[in-house]
């Protein structure tokens, strides 16, 4: 295993802009990726946000881009897909840091910028493009962005895009690209949505990496639960949470009404937060965003939809205020916390019904997640017991047999 990024066969200016950043040793998706892309490979890679995945297809794009200079002024040689412009934005600020000491020029090309603005870069020479996948295709019509200098083509959370109905103008985007050297496509999950839905020649014999955080990575998450006998005893839970324990959090909601709800009440108890929700206005949700990332505020709600793809930085505290629909979410949401290898703490408020969900998670991340008590907020009701699925599996099965026997009496 690779441990240190010196041993990653980067060139010295890059190595130099990874340790000005902090970064000490690489994460388990830029281990496993960066030297199969640096072969040729194509990449078809799993990374929850969180895991580093950014660095771990900037970093050998940017070595490519060195290793083969270009011969003269042109258009982008390297093209990163991304769902939303603030990933995009994200990507593009990591990339020029990371690329601060090379000459190499990094653009972004996203909705709600000024067409001639996009023109103006368009005449320039570029060597890394990050673009959402509508805007482009809207200059690749209109014959300004020339497809055919493209030699590596990058997705970031492809799921994602296929969640936002991108699947066919990434698909059209893949075929204007098709003198690409190299294709390298990054998920959250590789099951289901993760890939499928997008046409199978996308990717070339690509190399599989699976970088689900480390129990080494997860381990710094203190993960418990405070149990609630009901939604005032829960806001109450949260409440003292929030003034007593955390300093920088996410509370995570389930729907934008509880998101409403929420934001009320916390107002009306004059603790200050801001929040983010799905099919908001861009303005609206980067004001928020920047509130919360420049310490305006320490608290942040948000619906699952609304923070995917967000990387905010130093976050204490990941609060579950109602339990995801799926253990993988729980986990996504909690790779939130304990960044850059810092400590991070995730706690779950849950009601009765949330009991089998919380078992389900404790399953899935293979450890035991305690109960705590708030002394003067401990439940009133008993911890409920639910039946293991085995039993149900049994009766729903003699029903079944019963229509067997009946056949045979015919």
């Amino acid at each position: 295993m690779i441990k240190h990024f010196a041993e990653l066969e980067l060139d010295p200016n890059l190595l130099i802009a990874i340790e000005e950043m902090g970064f000490s040793r690489p994460t388990q998706i830029q281990a496993e990726s960066i030297p199969q892309a640096l072969d040729g490979k194509d990449i078809l890679a799993s990374a929850p946000t969180g895991t580093g995945k950014t660095a771990a297809f900037v970093l050998p794009a940017l070595q490519y881009l060195q290793d083969f200079p270009r011969r003269k002024p042109g258009p982008a040689r390297i093209l990163i897909l991304t769902p939303t412009r603030e990933l995009a934005m994200q990507v593009a600020e990591q990339a020029r840091a990371l690329a601060k000491h090379t000459n190499l020029n990094i653009f972004t090309i996203t909705g709600g910028v000024q067409y001639q603005e996009h023109a103006d870069i368009l005449s320039t020479t570029q060597d890394i493009v990050v673009a959402t996948p509508g805007r482009l295709m809207e200059y690749i019509e209109a014959e300004r962005f020339d497809c055919r200098a493209i030699e590596w083509l990058i997705l970031d959370e492809a799921d994602r895009m296929l969640d936002m109905g991108f699947g066919p103008t990434v698909d059209r985007l893949s075929s204007e690209c098709r003198w690409r050297k190299q294709t390298l496509l990054f998920s959250a999950t590789l099951e289901g949505k993760g890939v499928e839905g997008f046409t199978a020649d996308l990717l070339k014999d690509p190399a599989h990496i699976d970088a689900e955080p480390s129990r080494r990575e997860r381990k710094k998450i203190s993960q418990w639960y405070h149990r609630a006998d009901d939604l005032a005893h829960k806001l109450a839970l949260l409440k003292n949470i929030l003034t007593e324990q955390a300093e920088r959090t996410i509370i995570f909601v389930k729907t934008r009404d509880r998101l409403a709800e929420l934001r009320s009440e916390l107002e009306r108890a004059q603790i200050p937060c801001a929040w983010i929700q799905g099919e908001m206005p861009q303005d609206r949700r980067n004001n928020a965003i920047a509130r919360f990332r420049d310490g305006t505020v320490n608290i942040l709600i948000a619906t699952d939809v609304a923070a995917r793809g967000i990387d905010l930085p130093d976050i204490s505290h990941v609060i579950n205020y109602d339990m995801p629909r799926s253990a993988d979410v729980y986990l996504h949401r909690i790779g939130r916390t304990a960044r850059a290898g810092k400590k991070g703490n995730a706690i779950s408020l849950i009601e009765a019904h949330d009991q089998p969900m919380m078992e389900r998670v404790a399953r899935y991340v293979k450890e035991e997640i305690k109960e705590r008590f708030i002394k003067e907020l401990r439940p009133k009701h008993k911890k409920p017991v639910f039946k293991k699925k085995k039993k149900d599996d049994k009766k729903a099965a003699q029903p079944n047999n019963k229509k067997k026997t009946t056949k045979k009496k015919k």
